[in-house]
This record gives C-alpha cells, structure tokens and sequence, in this order.
C-alpha cells in the first residue's frame, strides 16, 4: 500500500556543489528534502527508489552515493559520500537519478530499509503500472519517485529547442498536481513516443506512480517548479494517508 511519495528531479543538480559555485536549484533542493522528509517521517518502514534508467533492472547491494559517472569527484560535494545498502535481488550500482534518490533519504535521516528500481518507457504504461502494484504490496511503503519534464525548454535547454515542451510539460504538471482518478488516465495517456521525442525522464517513473497509488484517492502538492537551464523540474507529494 502506497502511503506517501515523493516526487523529485533527476537533476545531479540538486546535490550541493554538483554544480560547482553555482547554485541555480538551492529552491528546488530545499523543496525536494521536504519531500523526502514527508516520506521519512510518514512512518513506513519500507521506502522505494523509482528511477529513470537505460535498463528495466532491479539495483540491489551495497551503494556509494558518490557523482563520479557524472564527473564530479566526490571532494567537491556538499553532502558526504554515503554507503547505502539497497535491498533486493540484483547487482546493479544505481544510475545518477537514482543516487540522487539516496543523498536526497541520507540526508533526511533514513536508516530503514531501501529498495530501489530503474525503469524505462519498454513496458509501457500498464505494465509500469502492473510493477507500481507490486512495489507496494508487502505493506505500507514510501516512495521516492524521480524523474524530470522535457530537457528541451529554450536556447538554454541542455538539448535543442522544441516549442511542444512547454505545453506538454505544463499538461503533465498539471495532472501530477491533480491527482485525482481524471488526471491519473491522461498520465497513462501520454504519448511515449512524445515523451521521448522531448527528452521527458520522468514520463516511466511517474507511471509506476500510477501504480502504486491504484485506486486509492490521494491528495497531491506541488512544492516547487522551475525551467532553469533549459531543463523542467517539479517537486511535489502525493499522500494516500
């Protein structure tokens, strides 16, 4: 059972000094450990990482929270280093978004359990939906869902231009800030394909959010939102409580 999740960028941005001196998401950051911080102290005692990937893998074992794959060396970091020992059956270390994930639990003081998740669009939405349910069917679970709107917003944009990001992005905020059973079908609706075409990360994590909140009503916040750097990321929570 869904009890609260977390909805965060997969920015390597949001850990301090990833971007060297300087510091466009500090709002988005604080808003994302609010977040977290909703699922931590919700009283779970499970909580699931959901994150884009380039493959549909369990990531399981012992984990170092460090930013070396994004090349940033660990010494300019805000926040330690951190071994995390993420439960499951697997051997794969975890992508960018999804040691995000864990500095974002490290810093709001979990100690539980953790499992974690990498998905990708390949299932599609029922069958991202399907594994949403199972994540959450051993008992009241948190999660930590990450993922990001389309990466090509203006002459910024980490990716060229397209002038469909902002409406698209705007649509999809909308229905991630509604929540309700009208918005959950137009979340499932959303063209992969366009979702891919416009750099879209959180189009497959954000299914399986689907999933695991299943019927139950759930009262959703937007935290943050912002399009620095060309790219759209939003911090909200869902709460099934």
């Amino acid at each position: 059972m869904l009890v609260v999740a977390a909805l965060v960028p997969d920015t390597a941005l949001l850990v301090p000094g990833a971007g060297g001196s300087s510091d466009v998401v500090s709002g988005l950051r604080d808003a994302a450990l609010r977040a977290v911080r909703e699922v931590v102290a919700s009283g779970v005692r499970s909580i699931v990482v959901v994150a884009p990937g380039p493959a549909d893998r369990v990531v399981a074992g012992a984990v170092r929270t460090t930013l070396g794959a994004a090349g940033i060396p660990d010494h300019l970091l805000g926040w330690p280093v951190a071994d995390v020992r993420v439960d499951g059956v697997g051997s794969d270390g975890p992508g960018i978004p999804g040691v995000v994930a864990l500095h974002l639990l490290v810093q709001a003081g979990w100690t539980g359990a953790v499992r974690a998740v990498e998905v990708t669009p390949e299932r599609g939405a029922d069958g991202l939906a399907a594994l949403g349910s199972e994540l959450v069917a051993d008992g009241p679970t948190g999660l930590v869902v990450v993922g990001s709107g389309s990466g090509r917003h203006g002459p910024d944009a980490p990716l060229a231009d397209d002038p469909r990001a902002p409406g698209h992005d705007a649509r999809v905020l909308a229905d991630l800030a509604d929540a309700g059973p009208a918005a959950r079908a137009r979340l499932a609706a959303d063209d992969p394909r366009v979702a891919e075409e416009l750099a879209v990360r959180g189009w497959a994590p954000w299914q399986v959010l689907r999933g695991a909140a299943g019927s139950a009503p759930v009262r959703a916040r937007l935290l943050a939102e912002s399009t620095e750097l060309g790219a759209h990321h939003a911090v909200l929570v869902w709460d099934a409580r």
